[in-house]
C-alpha cells in the first residue's frame, strides 16, 4: 500500500475543504436552524412526542442523515469529476499506484467532511432540543458507515457524470426524495399498513431507523437489519468501483 499516495490525495482535498471552511460550516447550521423552525416549529406544535420522544428532537438523526448523505455524495463526486474534466485523472492513473489507494484519497476525503458536517448538525441540533445518547458508540458506527458508503456511491457518480448538471441529478431527483420518504421526520409506523410495506424497500430506512436507534433505543425495523443493510451497500460500491477500474468504464478515452 503506497500511503505517501493515499495521504497526498487526502491532503488536497481537504486543503480545498479547508479554503471554504467558513461556508462549509455556515450552511449546515443556517439550515438546520431553517429545518428546526419550519418542522420544529410549525409541525412539533401539533405532534407531541413520536414513540416517547419530543419530535424537534425525533428529527435530529433525520437530519443529520439528510445532510450527511448529500455532502458525501456532492463531494466525492466533485472530487473525481474535475480531475476528469479538466484532464488530469490520466496522470493519476499513471502513476505507480492502484485503484484502491486513489478510491482511499478521495473516499477518505469526503467522508471526512462529511462527518465534519454531521458533528456541526448535531452540536446545532444540541442548542434547540434536549439531546440524549443512548448508544455513542453504535451512532458513530453508524455515522462513519453512512459517510463512507455515500462518499463510494458519489465516486461512482463522479466517473459516471460527463457535465456539472449530472453530478446533481443523482442526489436530487433519487437520494433527497428517498431521504424524506425514508422516514427522517416520522416514524413509519404512523403510515397505514400498505404503505409501511412499500417504505420497507426504500434502502433509506433502514439507515435512518438503525441511526435513531443510537439515539433514542426505539427503531421502525431490527438494528442488525440496519447494520447489514448498509454494510451490504459499502461492499456493492466496492465491487461497482474495482469494476470500473478494471473495465475502464468512463475514465478511458
Amino acid at each position: 500500500m503506497n500511503w505517501t499516495a493515499v495521504l497526498s490525495i487526502y491532503r488536497f482535498e481537504m486543503a480545498r475543504f479547508f479554503r471554504t471552511i467558513l461556508q462549509s460550516f455556515i450552511s449546515p447550521v443556517i439550515s438546520t436552524s431553517l429545518y428546526f423552525v419550519v418542522f420544529g416549529a410549525a409541525i412539533g406544535s401539533r405532534i407531541d412526542e413520536v414513540e416517547g420522544v419530543s419530535y424537534g428532537a425525533f428529527i435530529v438523526p433525520g437530519l443529520i442523515m439528510l445532510s450527511v448523505m448529500s455532502q458525501a455524495i456532492s463531494n466525492a463526486s466533485f472530487a473525481i469529476y474535475f480531475p476528469k474534466f479538466i484532464g488530469t485523472i490520466y496522470e493519476l492513473l499513471s502513476a505507480p499506484i492502484n485503484f484502491l489507494e486513489i478510491v482511499l484519497g478521495y473516499v477518505g476525503a469526503a467522508a471526512t467532511k462529511a462527518l465534519f458536517i454531521g458533528v456541526v448538525i448535531l452540536a446545532t441540533s444540541a442548542l434547540f432540543v434536549d439531546l440524549q445518547i443512548l448508544h455513542p458508540v453504535a451512532m458513530l458506527a453508524f455515522l462513519v458507515l453512512t459517510c463512507i458508503s455515500f462518499a463510494l456511491l458519489g465516486f461512482i457518480i463522479g466517473i459516471w457524470a460527463k457535465s456539472f448538471e449530472q453530478l446533481q441529478l443523482v442526489p436530487l431527483l433519487v437520494v433527497t426524495p428517498l431521504v424524506f420518504l425514508g422516514g427522517s421526520f416520522y416514524s413509519i409506523s404512523m403510515l397505514p399498513p400498505a404503505w409501511q410495506t412499500v417504505t420497507l424497500f426504500n434502502p433509506v430506512v433502514y439507515l435512518v431507523s438503525g441511526f435513531r436507534w443510537s439515539f433514542f433505543g426505539s427503531a421502525d425495523v431490527p438494528v442488525g437489519l440496519s447494520l447489514l443493510a448498509i454494510i451490504g451497500f459499502t461492499a456493492l460500491c466496492l465491487a461497482v468501483i474495482w469494476w470500473i477500474f478494471r473495465t475502464g468504464w468512463r475514465i478511458r478515452s
